[in-house]
């Protein structure tokens, strides 16, 4: 189970289609924002969160490097996309809970005029939400409550910040994993890059089984017993049909610990099992 900063876009009754009410905080179930900043040593969790999540450790320990080579991947990607391709503006649809290093400190750090628009529907976020406002003076940071799958809502929102005829870069790290139906996955990547001109980018973290397969299918197995949303395990290859029309940059659907790795990141040597690739809208 790897969801990028435990950032999940689905209300905890995962519900179909329409635009969403968000849900309360129940903290007698384990919720993947929580289970997650549990993994990276928050205290933003509750004691039903650390018991699932140190369960599902049991199973799959190389889960907390998955984490980690995720933050990293968010990182080289936002340097990437601010410093060499030229983007300005970011929709990040799946903040999580805020942590160090987030979108907008990133491309505001190389570009201090970048606006950053954050989306999620998990109530535990919105309470930290003001972490994420804080931005440089020449840029502009905003926060949407909504549900990923109501893409009308997160698109005539996010305009209030961003203006879709420039590039946009459009962050969809650990939550398409949690939109188990693959038409349904494909159709949300579809809608927001048609809103997006030419220029703009689409980068996607997911996990997958190609690293540990037997423990990772164990531990969705353990997750969809007890956590909030059920997950989905998706293959590179699957991951590879959402970029289908762009120019996907290289070296393509990798490990998240090998995607244009640093000598000071995390060990870029050893795989781990969230994949993630980013591609340019022609």
């Amino acid at each position: 189970m790897t969801a990028r900063r435990g950032n999940l876009l689905v209300s905890e009754s995962t519900p179909t289609s329409g635009p969403q009410q968000p849900t309360k905080i129940d903290p007698t179930v384990a919720h993947s924002a929580r289970v997650w900043n549990h993994w990276l040593g928050g205290k933003d969790n509750f004691a039903a969160d650390r018991q699932v999540g140190d369960q599902i450790l049991k199973v799959m320990p190389a889960l907390v490097d998955s984490a980690r080579a995720d933050r990293a991947f968010l990182g080289r990607a936002v340097r990437h996309l601010t410093a060499e391709a030229g983007l300005r503006q970011f929709l990040d649809i799946g903040t999580g809970l805020p942590t160090a290093s987030n979108t907008h400190e990133v491309a505001q750090s190389v570009a201090p005029e970048c606006r950053v628009v954050y989306v999620d529907n998990d109530p535990i976020v919105l309470t930290h939400a003001r972490a994420l406002l804080v931005g440089t003076p020449e840029g502009a940071t905003d926060y949407i409550e909504a549900d990923i799958r109501d893409t009308t809502t997160v698109l005539d929102r996010a305009r209030e910040t961003l203006d879709f005829t420039e590039p946009v870069a459009l962050m969809l790290l650990g939550v398409l994993n949690f939109i188990p139906d693959d038409a349904e996955a494909a159709a949300i990547i579809r809608r927001l890059l048609d809103a997006v001109p030419s220029g703009s980018h689409l980068a996607v973290a997911h996990p997958t089984a190609e690293v540990h397969a037997e423990a990772m299918h164990e531990a969705v197995r353990q997750w969809n017993a007890a956590g909030s949303a059920p997950m989905v395990l998706r293959s590179p290859t699957q991951i590879s049909r959402w970029f289908d029309g762009l120019d996907l940059l290289e070296p393509g659907v990798v490990s998240c610990s090998q995607w244009r790795a640093e000598p000071d990141d995390f060990d870029a040597q050893e795989q781990v099992s969230q994949f993630c690739a980013v591609g340019r809208k022609p």
